[in-house]
């Protein structure tokens, strides 16, 4: 298995040192060139510009096959509620429990994006105002999946509860986006009757 995800890696770094080669290629040299010369493209310009579109491809298929591999494996990011029992708390104590002990900092993170197609369409949305509910969508869903992996941390150290949860979103790039959620685990003494 891993001998095939080693695969997948070199030939998407393959695809994308082909596109940028390509790129650079036909942007600094192929149009200079173009501009001063006659309008037949040169062996080398056409191979500029077929490393281009043959990396922006081979990378497409490596990412829908390592996609693809996930799913079939069924290790597909969790994007429904977590059914823990765990007790999630932005404030830093619990009503009516005290905290037995601190187990430490725990955390969740994800870098999510969306699909171009659903991002052209948040642009028509930008244009013409209203929500972006395909962005709404995207930062509910990467919130789930940081706070799922976040509580299955704590579950690992034994916490009954996670206290000062905090949510931090960073802009990765255009329509990709960093959710880290964080709290203190901590166990709890028994409840007083």
């Amino acid at each position: 298995m891993k001998v095939i995800q080693l695969i997948i890696k070199a030939l998407r770094l393959v695809g994308s040192l082909a596109f940028v080669l390509g790129l650079f290629t036909a942007i600094f040299a192929g149009i200079p060139w173009y501009a001063y010369h006659e309008p037949i493209l040169p062996w080398w310009l056409k191979t500029a510009v077929y490393c281009l579109l043959g990396g922006i491809l081979l990378v497409l298929l490596t990412v829908a096959a390592e996609q693809g591999k996930g799913k079939a494996r069924g290790k597909e990011l969790p994007t429904a509620e977590t059914r823990s029992h765990m007790l999630i708390q932005t404030s830093a104590e619990v009503p009516s429990r005290k905290i037995a002990e601190t187990l430490g900092m725990v955390q969740g993170h994800t870098i999510f994006a969306i699909w171009i197609g659903r991002d052209l369409s948040a642009l028509v949305r930008l244009v013409l105002g209203g929500e972006l509910l395909e962005y709404t969508e995207m930062m509910g869903r990467a919130r789930k999946i940081a706070t799922i992996r976040m509580i299955a941390q704590a579950e690992e150290l034994g916490a009954d509860a996670v206290i000062s949860v905090r949510f931090v979103t960073t802009s990765v790039m255009g329509s990709a986006a960093e959710l880290l959620a964080y709290g203190t685990a901590v166990k709890l003494s028994k409840p007083t009757s």
